[in-house]
This record gives structure tokens, C-alpha cells and sequence, in this order.
């Protein structure tokens, strides 16, 4: 005979934790071996119980599910933690998966679906609501948001370099051919742009960014 899967229930909410119990309770490959109502209390009875499954809520008072997965292979390295939660927002996606999670599942799932995750889950393979899944494309596929220099012109890249090698407006002046007028309009511009106040912040700003150097 198959050993049942053991899963620990957790969820700050009694009427959600009986309901899985019953649901899961009617399945012979699975059997729920304890409940905690808060992520302190799940990491308590994942290192008594070492269940194999973990259903973990987020939003929980205290230490939430996230924090609590990220510290449950402390107190039981071959438990793996799959997220049942109603939040499908891109952070929450993100961030449980990055502190471990092996799935990430919604309240809304239909029991044969939640069954196959539960069984997914341990066997060790990953498992994502399709809502979740749309999150995370989403979030891996949006382009990388702007950084302020990226509005700089060439040419005010290359004021701004000189500016960081302590070059005067004169010195800057003479080393592109321009007037003094046309480089302290340049500079007031890269100010500007960056929302900084004085050259010498701009000169920080270059060196943090890469800016200070020839490309």
C-alpha cells in the first residue's frame, strides 16, 4: 500500500482549514496531519510533523506564509511549501516563489485541480494557477524600467563624464569645441534630467552609474 501523502494545513482561518480537511480527508493518497493558524505555528508543526506537503496561506497575522516558507526547510529540509492564497497579485507571485514556494495555487481552484497540485507538489514538480502563471510572464517579460540618464542625449553623456573627471566648464568647453554658454547649458540640462542639484552630485551620480568612463 502507497504511503498517503502528509500535508500540514495552514491558514489564519478555521472554516478554510476544516473545509480543506474534509475535502482532502476523502482521498486515500493524501491524509492531513496537522494545522497551524499563523506562519510561527506552521514552522512549530512542520519540524514535529515533517509533512511532505505544505498548503500555506499568505496574508496570516504575525509571521506571514511568505517569511514562513522562506524558513521552513530550517525545521524540515524535505517538506515543500504550495501556496493557497486568494492574492494573485505579480509581487506576491514573485516573492513566494523566490522565498521557495513550489507552486502557488488560488482559493477559487476546483478540488480535482487542487488534488493533481497537492500530488504535483510531492512529487517535487512545480505548480502555478493559471493566474499566477500570467502574473509571473508578465512580470519576466515587461521590458526593465527607465533609469533617469537613459533620457541623456550622446552629447550630454559626455558632458556629464567630464563633469565627473572634475573638468570646469571652461576645460569641458575646450576639450569639445563648444562654447562656455553651450556646456553650462548642457550641464543645467543633466541636472535637470537626473533631478539633482549641483555638479557635484552629478559627478556621483556618473561614477554609481557607470557614466564616469568612456564607453
Amino acid at each position: 500500500m502507497t504511503t498517503p501523502i502528509r500535508v500540514l494545513l495552514v491558514d489564519d482561518h478555521a472554516i478554510v482549514r476544516e473545509g480543506l480537511e474534509t475535502l482532502l480527508s476523502e482521498e486515500p493518497d493524501v491524509a492531513v496531519v496537522g494545522q497551524a493558524a499563523s506562519g510561527a505555528e506552521a514552522l512549530t508543526q512542520a519540524a514535529r510533523l515533517q509533512p511532505d506537503v505544505i498548503l500555506m496561506d499568505l496574508v496570516m497575522p504575525g509571521l506571514d506564509g511568505i517569511a514562513a516558507t522562506r524558513r521552513v526547510p530550517d525545521v524540515s529540509a524535505a517538506s515543500r511549501v504550495l501556496v493557497l492564497t486568494s492574492y494573485s497579485d505579480d509581487g506576491r507571485v514573485q516573492e513566494a516563489l523566490r522565498a521557495g514556494a513550489a507552486g502557488y495555487l488560488l482559493k477559487d481552484v476546483l478540488k480535482p485541480d487542487l488534488l493533481r497540485a497537492i500530488r504535483a507538489t510531492a512529487r517535487g514538480e512545480a505548480v502555478l494557477h493559471p493566474t499566477a502563471q500570467r502574473q509571473l510572464l508578465r512580470q519576466l517579460t515587461a521590458p526593465p524600467p527607465r533609469a533617469p540618464h537613459d533620457d541623456l542625449t550622446a552629447r550630454e553623456r559626455e558632458v556629464l563624464r567630464l563633469v565627473a573627471a572634475g573638468r570646469s566648464n571652461r576645460q569641458i568647453a575646450a576639450a569639445l569645441y563648444l562654447t562656455e554658454g553651450t556646456v553650462k547649458g548642457y550641464v543645467s540640462a543633466i541636472l535637470t534630467k537626473l533631478d539633482l542639484a549641483d555638479r557635484t552630485q552629478a559627478a556621483l551620480y556618473a561614477v554609481k552609474h557607470g557614466l564616469a568612463t568612456e564607453d
